[in-house]
């Protein structure tokens, strides 16, 4: 049995999961939902929620506040108080599980953040090491945010599958930290970022040739070329 399995699920209540354009497209196009049904933008003025991963976006109504787009939270249904991702399907407590069980229930579209937990790359990007999960994470005292119930151990994690899933996440957020570059060169308002997302997200498959493949296009944005930035740099 892994530490997931009877856990209340501490990880989905305490953190708020920074997601790329990509998993926003996955999870839209696979349960029919749309932008705002799950992501909001989550204020970190202090980079807890970023921590060295994510990007931060700035927009036109808050232009001072760094924002990680993330997904959504809502109340707990069992746990009252407290919140969880919305995504996260909770059983009521019992006997044997005070503070309930709980599931991602969109597990085949669950975000790259959660795909590779608890893993990240050595050095060398060649090993996946387990991270050190501390017992507890906001509110320290409230059991709702407790963390795993013991330690991830080597066996409990396929030998294969969470390099492939840290090679994937490395490169959206990559991809997604240019994004952010791009945009907060002239931060637009909140209501016009899921249509910048698609408009670049639709446009990574192309046909060749491409007159000028590095350049994101941005609505209502003048454009150069590399050889141009040089220059003007």
């Amino acid at each position: 049995m892994s530490p997931c399995d009877g856990c209340h699920a501490g990880c989905c209540r305490a953190f708020a999961v920074p997601v790329t354009g990509a998993d926003i497209l996955r999870i839209e196009r696979g349960l029919g939902l749309d932008f705002w049904d799950f992501v909001c933008r989550w204020a970190d003025p202090d980079g807890a929620i970023a921590a060295r991963y994510a990007p931060h976006f700035f927009f036109e109504d808050e232009p001072n506040t760094p924002f990680v787009i993330s997904l959504s939270h809502g109340p707990s249904n069992f746990l009252p108080g407290t919140t969880k991702c919305q995504f996260l399907v909770e059983c009521e407590p019992d006997e044997q599980h005070p503070l309930g069980e709980a599931r991602f229930g969109i597990y085949a579209y669950r975000p790259q953040p959660c795909r590779v937990f608890p893993t990240k790359f050595n050095d060398s990007c060649e090993i996946a090491l387990i991270h050190d999960i501390p017992d507890w994470s906001r509110d320290k005292g409230n059991s709702a945010y407790e963390l795993c119930p013991r330690n991830w151990l080597p066996d409990d994690l396929d030998p294969v599958q969470p390099l492939h899933d840290l090679v994937v996440a490395q490169f959206e957020m990559q991809l997604f930290r240019n994004l952010a570059t791009v945009w907060n060169k002239a931060p637009r308002p909140w209501q016009l970022f899921p249509d910048f997302l698609r408009m670049i997200y639709e446009r990574r498959v192309m046909p060749e040739p491409q007159s000028n493949p590095d350049v994101l296009p941005f609505p209502g944005v003048a454009q150069q070329s590399p050889q141009e930035e040089r220059r003007a740099a």
